[in-house]
């Protein structure tokens, strides 16, 4: 396997803003990565402690830990921090939607809906670094719909409207 750090987008670096820019490539591939896991992590928590099922939240889990195998061929996670800027992030304060949750449902969907995103945001910029990881999330993220489609049949048989 290639050392993905070494690894270089697929930009010509005759633009004098190619450390720039793939510094922000590096911070949208940060940003998804996280969102995606997070996302993951909230419904796998909701098929463990909610619906109680193992087989679903065995699923969840080996999805998230199939992001981190994808991720041995992108920039370590060393290089990704160095361009992380949380505090500054334009995005941080925008609440959109985000404080709607009525019940469990609202949650696992919102998630789901996270993730999907992340994940095929995850999809194009890994083409700019590495095709061949830029299809693994693909596959990915084919089954993460049909893991979504399974789980929902669940979870909409849920009554609790906390």
């Amino acid at each position: 396997m290639p050392n993905a750090s070494k690894m270089e987008p697929t930009q010509s670096k005759a633009h004098g803003s190619y450390g720039r820019s793939i510094k922000l490539i590096y911070r949208v591939i940060d940003a998804n990565i996280n969102r995606a896991k997070e996302g993951l992590r909230v419904c796998e928590e909701i098929t463990r402690f909610i619906l109680g099922s193992y087989n679903l939240t065995s699923e969840f889990k080996k999805i998230r830990h199939r992001i981190d195998v994808v991720l041995k061929y992108l920039p370590r996670n060393t290089e990704l921090f160095k361009e992380r800027q949380s505090l500054e992030d334009v995005g941080r304060k925008i609440y959109i939607n985000e404080l709607k949750r009525r019940n469990c449902q609202d949650i696992f969907f919102a998630n789901m809906q996270r993730t999907k995103e992340s994940i095929r945001v995850l999809e194009e910029f890994a083409k700019l670094i590495n095709k061949n990881t830029a299809v693994k999330f693909k596959r990915l993220r084919y089954d993460i719909y049909e893991l979504e489609k399974k789980a929902a049949k669940r979870i909409s048989s849920l009554c609790y409207r906390g």
